[in-house]
């Protein structure tokens, strides 16, 4: 058995817009930015992940990054395969003689084309991959917190990832219903860009935007416990030279608010469409938040006030998906009927 594991590493992926995480025996061995950097001349990668963020928007004319995936689908190909080889190579144990053949479990978002499918199953295949599995993100998020999936009883799960806010109704091992909307935290960091242009006259950059969301995110005006204002940096649209402003909570609200308002509007829609015994399940048992979106603060307490429902945001959200998709693979001859 141990010469086998040691031949097949078996590697559980949520591969996000914004971010990607790889579980492997058990542990998150792999939380990175879904980014690449690579030298334009020659076409090899210089960067994965967090060192190529960092060379994010400060690049010469050499060297691009990309992002690969948007919307929650691969959009660069080759870049895509090049970020999961780099992910993969960051995993220890590697044996210098040969490369272990992989198991792979890949998480997708519950509107993916067929076409989509098959951009991931062929990333990793090329990325070595012996076995190729998806799970939609839906499904992944509920085993993540820990709800049975294979009850007659119905879940409501809203992930907001980086690229898309995928909202399901579980129940009986399938999804009875899912909306994806491509509304998410990239989304967010576009609004808090274009509300410090059009009310501080300042170009940020979508690393600055982040970190505006990350401190002094808000999805209400009226927060509890409100976070410190924030000194941004930025250029200057009239002058040319940079500058500091300081941003509140309560504006950053302000400026995501169409955002939100576009998920809670794919919410309510997806509870007029849920069959009445499985609605009578989600008033009981509320609805659960994952994903990164599920840490901006007063969602739940908003989307509380829209749907006269109790919002539950779970612990580690940004993971919940990942372990999710890790579980369904240390199990997956349990959960077959989730995986194609």
């Amino acid at each position: 058995m141990g010469l086998l594991s040691f031949l097949n590493k078996e590697i559980a992926i949520d591969l996000g817009t914004a971010n990607t995480l790889i579980i492997y025996k058990d542990q998150v061995v792999v939380d990175e930015p879904s980014i690449v950097a690579i030298d334009k001349k020659t076409e090899n990668v210089i960067a994965v992940g967090k060192r190529a963020m960092l060379m994010h928007e400060k690049t010469h004319a050499n060297i691009e990054t990309i992002r690969p995936l948007k919307d929650g689908v691969i959009a660069d190909f080759k870049a895509a395969e090049a970020m999961i080889r780099g992910f993969i190579a960051m995993i220890n144990e590697r044996s210098h003689w040969f490369k272990p053949s992989l198991t792979l479990v890949v998480c997708v978002p519950s509107g993916c084309t067929q076409v989509e499918m098959r951009a991931v199953i062929e990333s990793a295949e090329r990325a070595n991959a012996r076995e190729r599995y998806l799970i939609q993100e839906p499904m992944a998020a509920a085993l993540g917190i820990g709800l049975d999936v294979e009850q007659p009883e119905g879940h409501m799960i809203i992930d907001i990832g980086g690229g898309t806010s995928e909202i399901a109704v579980i129940a009986l091992s399938g999804i009875v219903l899912d909306r994806s909307i491509r509304v998410g935290g990239d989304e967010f960091t576009l609004d808090i860009i274009e509300h410090v242009r059009k009310q501080h006259n300042m170009l940020i950059g979508e690393r600055t935007a982040e970190q505006i969301k990350i401190h002094v995110g808000a999805a209400i005006q009226d927060l509890e416990n409100p976070p410190e204002d924030f000194a941004v940096h930025g250029r200057d649209l009239l002058t040319g030279i940079p500058k500091q402003i300081i941003v509140t909570y309560t504006e950053i609200a302000g400026a995501l608010d169409k955002s939100i308002a576009k998920i809670e509007e794919g919410v309510m829609k997806a509870l007029e469409s849920t069959p009445p015994e499985l609605a009578s399940d989600i008033y009981q048992k509320g609805i659960n938040l994952t994903g990164g979106g599920a840490l901006l603060r007063g969602l739940d307490k908003r989307l509380r006030a829209k749907t006269k429902l109790p919002v539950n945001v779970a612990d580690d959200p940004l993971r919940a998906v990942v372990r999710g998709t890790g579980l369904a693979l240390k199990n997956r001859h349990r959960y077959t009927f989730l995986m194609s």
